[in-house]
């Protein structure tokens, strides 16, 4: 999953990972995490999620990451939103009010960049990752988020001998050993997904599976 295929897919507008409408897990369950409203929180490969103007309608400063220039222009332009812009390391910096978007890899992002984080948010991050590319993204993610931080992670359990991803089936086993040291690992919902979405019944799936946890830093 190199850079070219992620600003391809945006280009051609094949972005059928986009929700049209606010995470149904985000509202359930983001208030467990306790956070106050002045608590910074990071959005992991965002693209144009309505979640992160949620988030920052709760009183949040949410700090997104994105890959792909046209997801983040896209975002604001939908809005009518004019950001004020920015280079700041290897980001380019979108912002506007208590919402930024920094334009580049995840994997250049630092522990400076992240200090402010209280709480993370993962619906579409690990899932959109082949294996190899998931360890490394979950080990930069605990390494730069402070010691005091906890988050909502989404993923899917699917049969991946029937369908190739992305977005690809994360084990609850991996999920487990990803965030096993030094975190408290708690399912909060689980949802059969299958007869939602035709790809999955093209690909003659059996059975998907989201899986919401909750992480938190013991």
């Amino acid at each position: 999953m190199q850079e070219a295929f992620w600003q391809e897919r945006w280009a051609r507008s094949q972005i059928g990972f986009h929700q049209e409408k606010v995470n149904g897990y985000l509202r359930r369950h983001w208030a467990r995490l306790g956070l106050s409203e002045e608590a910074a929180v990071l959005v992991p490969l965002c693209g144009k999620s309505l979640d992160l103007a949620w988030l920052a309608e709760q009183g949040h400063s949410v700090i997104g990451v994105e890959l792909a220039e046209r997801a983040v222009q896209d975002f604001f332009a939908e809005r009518d939103v004019q950001p004020q812009i920015a280079q700041h390391g290897a980001f380019k910096v979108y912002q506007a009010g208590k919402l930024r978007i920094l334009c580049g890899d995840f994997f250049a992002l630092s522990c400076e960049d992240v200090a402010d984080c209280l709480a993370f948010y993962d619906r579409a991050a690990l899932i959109a990752l082949p294996t190899e590319m998931r360890e490394r993204y979950a080990a930069h993610l605990q390494a730069i988020l402070p010691p005091t931080c906890q988050g909502l992670l989404v993923t899917l359990v699917y049969d991946q001998q029937r369908m190739d991803g992305p977005p690809f089936s994360v084990a609850d086993a991996e999920v487990a050993q990803s965030f096993t040291s030094g975190w408290e690992v708690r399912e909060v919902e689980r949802k059969d997904v299958l007869s939602g979405n035709p790809r999955f019944v093209e690909s003659q799936l059996e059975a998907v599976e989201e899986v919401v946890f909750h992480l938190a830093r013991r």
